[in-house]
Order: structure tokens, then C-alpha cells, then sequence
């Protein structure tokens, strides 16, 4: 393994993350920031920390070229992306190695082509994976995008075929819906990531969102088993598990085997997740996209598995091969996430950054807390919301549950806002306990059952 030193080009609770995942390695760190950002957590528990650019991350975090010059002039081997930013971008893959150093993720090629969605879904057909009905490439012509969203019928989602992070998403439930949605989902996608190009799947109704944990060594790949995600507002997760609930085993193998296919297929190197959306009713799932990158879920599955996957990534990228055989990794018990963030669930998720003056965090077996968080720190207005991810593990689903309630309760942050009182609610729905959730579920369960808890609160 050729890595000595890594240079991480990202902030918050996932800087923190790959710097004690290298330091387990005995790896030195270089932690870049913006100016915004000169006290965080990271910045103090790295090696070494290099001040990049502005608050805007536009002039700091996806600056290649600033990122690229504090690698150099510190010397480091490697550069470890993280999630968003730069993490998914081809060009600053191939950049870092055309710099001569070690870009820790798939090679820029791999990224290119899963992160294009329409050139994904081929990919997955080669593989033999089964795909949502839509169209099976770009659609740029308005009357052509008619005929096929015809074919398929309502509801239909447009999607910006270079997006992301649930960015860019329209759902149309009628074909006037489309053809207003249509043009306007173009301009968006072009404004948010410089390329218009769309394409169309069907909706499924009720759909749960399923993914599949992936490593690859660009030789070999293995899965770490599947993730549930049904919980989302906005299309963005706010409350993932792992293993899959109510998903018959069956299914379980047939879904992993066609996640690892797909990874074989493109010489995946790193870690990586392959989404799908599964429909309950029929038992079918359907490929959606590969992220290729460390997801923010990514603790449960190691609370599940007992992989450190940020430190096989960082091992893989520097030669090594792969650590784990499939037949050596096995499921125990069950794991949750909850994201906290600095956000007021009654206020509509008004985001409201703040000073740290309080910091409780919650101890003992199956509990961990992934933050950026310290007291006194305070928390800068120009990033994401999340503050850091509580994880609990349980010997059983119900058992992950209980202990998770009792966690919420003992997690204390004050000073700002905080999404905990969402959690919560989720901890103490019989819904959720007894799995009966989807993709939609979370949004419309804030208008009703979320406001009758916290009423619920206040009268006690």
C-alpha cells in the first residue's frame, strides 16, 4: 500500500471521518479549508491544514486548481474527495493523477460513465440489470419525449441525466404537467450542473428505496449486503438502516448479485452504491443510479459488517487488493442513521446555523455519533445543514429501535435548531416501526402525524 499522506478535499463530519479512518493506518493528514472554516474539528484533528479560498465553495471546496495546489506544496500521495463537492466529478479525478498523485476512488473513466445516468442504465443493462421503464437515452426533443412518456404512462420523473443528490428531479402526473415541467427541468439542469440533457422514467407508486453497499479492488468486487432509504423529504434521506426490512431473502441475493455484475462490469475500484428503487407489491426492483463515492449512510453497513469501508477504500486506491471475500462478510443484527442537522423540523426546516454552547453525546454499547461538532464551535451559514449522524445498533430491528429512542433522548446539542425532534417522531411511529414506509410517506406523515407529536410533547 503506497499511501503515506492524504490530502482531504471536504469539510465537516466526513473530513473527520477519513482522518481518523487514516490515522487507524498511520497516515498523515493534510486538511484543506475555506476561509469560513478555519476552526472546525477537522482543521484541529488533522496533521496539517492549508487555508484554500473564500466562504463560497464555488472559490474553495470546488476549486480544482487551489485543491490541486495545496496537494503539491504539502506533499502528500494522495486525495481522499469524500461526498459531494468534487467527489463525483471526472475531471478532478483525472486531474489529481495527472498531477502524479492517487485519486481515492474509482478511476475518472468509471466516473464519467456511471455518473452520466443515461450512460449508466446501459451499463446496467450490459450487466443484466434490471432498469426503471423510461426512455433509453438523452432527450432533447420535447414531441419525442411526448411519444415515449405515452408509451410508459403516468406518473413520470424527469431527470437531469448529469444530477445528482436528488437535484434536478421533476414528477410529472399528467401530460400537460410534462410539457410545463420539461423545458423548465432543462434550464435547471443546465444552471445546477452545465448540462442540460434529461431523460424520463416511469414513477413507481409506493416504491421503496434500496441500495446496495459495493467495494472493488479495479479487479475484483464484492457487496456489504443492502441499505434501506425510503425514508426521504424532498428526495434527499433522512433516515437510513441496514439490512433492508421486509425484503425477501431471495430478493436480497438476486439484488446484491447484480450490484456486484454491475461493478465487475466497469473494473470498479473503491467504494461505491448501487441504488434501486423495489417495488413491494410485485417484488421486482429497478436500477437507478450508481454513486461513486462513500455515501453518508455508509456507518450502518459497517455497524452491520465490521468494515472499516473508508479505510478499504483508502487501501484499495493505494494497490492493495481487496481485504474481504464475499463469502467472508456477513450481516449481524441491525443498524440505523439518523441525519442531524441544523435545521427546525416545525419551522418548515428553516435552516439555522448557530454556536454550539451545549454538546451531550450519548455513550455505551451499539451507539456512535459521527460529527464535526465540539462546544463553542460555531457553525458557518454557507455549507449543508448536517451536523453529524447518530448510529445505533441493535441485535434485532426492534431492539436498534429502542435503543435508538433512548439515544435521541440523550443527545443534546444547544445553541441551535436541530432536527432531533424529527427523529424522535420516526422512533416512536408504529409505521415506521413496522416497516410499512416508502418513498413518499415522509412528507405527507410532516403535514399530520409529526405536528401531533410535538403537540403530543408539549402537553406532557
Amino acid at each position: 500500500m503506497t499511501i503515506r499522506s492524504i490530502l482531504i478535499a471536504n469539510r465537516g463530519e466526513i473530513a473527520v471521518r477519513i482522518i481518523r479512518a487514516a490515522q487507524a493506518l498511520g497516515i498523515r493528514t493534510v486538511q484543506v479549508h475555506s476561509a469560513a472554516d478555519r476552526d472546525m474539528l477537522a482543521v484541529r484533528l488533522a496533521d496539517q491544514s492549508v487555508e484554500i479560498g473564500p466562504p463560497s465553495a464555488a472559490k474553495s471546496y470546488l476549486n480544482i486548481e487551489a485543491v490541486l495546489k495545496a496537494a503539491r506544496e504539502t506533499g502528500v500521495d494522495a486525495v481522499h474527495p469524500g461526498y459531494g463537492f468534487l467527489s463525483e466529478n471526472a475531471a478532478f479525478a483525472k486531474a489529481v493523477e495527472d498531477a502524479g498523485l492517487i485519486f481515492i476512488g474509482p478511476k475518472p473513466e468509471a466516473i464519467s460513465l456511471l455518473g452520466d445516468k443515461v450512460e449508466a442504465r446501459k451499463v446496467a443493462k450490459r450487466a443484466g440489470v434490471p432498469t426503471v421503464p423510461g426512455s433509453d437515452g438523452r432527450i432533447d426533443d420535447l414531441v419525442a419525449a411526448c411519444a415515449i412518456v405515452e408509451e410508459i404512462g403516468f406518473p413520470v420523473m424527469i431527470k437531469a441525466a448529469a444530477g445528482g443528490g436528488g437535484r434536478g428531479i421533476r414528477i410529472a402526473e399528467t401530460m400537460a404537467d410534462f410539457e410545463r415541467h420539461f423545458p423548465q427541468a432543462s434550464a435547471e439542469a443546465l444552471a445546477a450542473f452545465g448540462d442540460g440533457g434529461l431523460y424520463v422514467e416511469k414513477v413507481i407508486t409506493k416504491a421503496r428505496h434500496v441500495e446496495v453497499q459495493i467495494l472493488g479492488d479495479g479487479t475484483d468486487a464484492v457487496h456489504c449486503f443492502e441499505r434501506e432509504c425510503s425514508l426521504q423529504r424532498r428526495r434527499q434521506k433522512v433516515w437510513e438502516e441496514a439490512p433492508s426490512f421486509r425484503l425477501p431473502e431471495d430478493v436480497r441475493q438476486e439484488l446484491c448479485a447484480s450490484a456486484v455484475a454491475l461493478a465487475r462490469e466497469v473494473n470498479y475500484r473503491g467504494a461505491g452504491t448501487v441504488e434501486y428503487l423495489y417495488d413491494e407489491v410485485s417484488g421486482e426492483f429497478y436500477f437507478i443510479e450508481v454513486n461513486t463515492r462513500i455515501q453518508v449512510e455508509h456507518p450502518v453497513t459497517e455497524m452491520i459488517t465490521g468494515i472499516d469501508l473508508v479505510q478499504e477504500m483508502i487501501k484499495v486506491a493505494g494497490g492493495a487488493k481487496l481485504s474481504v471475500r464475499q463469502e467472508d462478510i456477513r450481516v449481524t443484527g441491525h443498524a440505523i442513521e439518523c441525519r442531524i442537522n441544523a435545521e427546525d423540523p416545525a419551522r418548515g426546516f428553516l435552516p439555522g446555523p448557530g454556536t454550539i454552547e451545549t454538546l451531550g453525546v450519548p455513550t455505551g454499547e451499539g451507539v456512535r455519533f459521527d460529527t464535526m461538532l465540539y462546544e463553542g464551535y460555531t457553525v458557518p451559514p454557507f455549507y449543508d445543514s448536517l451536523l453529524g449522524k447518530l448510529i445505533v445498533w441493535g441485535e434485532t430491528r426492534d431492539a436498534c429501535i429502542a435503543r435508538l429512542a433512548d439515544a435521541l433522548d440523550n443527545l443534546e446539542i444547544r445553541g441551535l435548531a436541530t432536527t432531533i425532534p424529527l427523529h424522535q417522531a420516526l422512533a416512536a411511529d408504529p409505521s415506521v416501526a413496522s416497516g410499512d414506509v416508502h418513498t413518499r410517506f415522509l412528507e405527507p406523515w410532516l403535514e399530520t402525524d409529526f405536528p401531533a407529536f410535538v403537540a403530543s410533547k408539549e402537553v406532557a
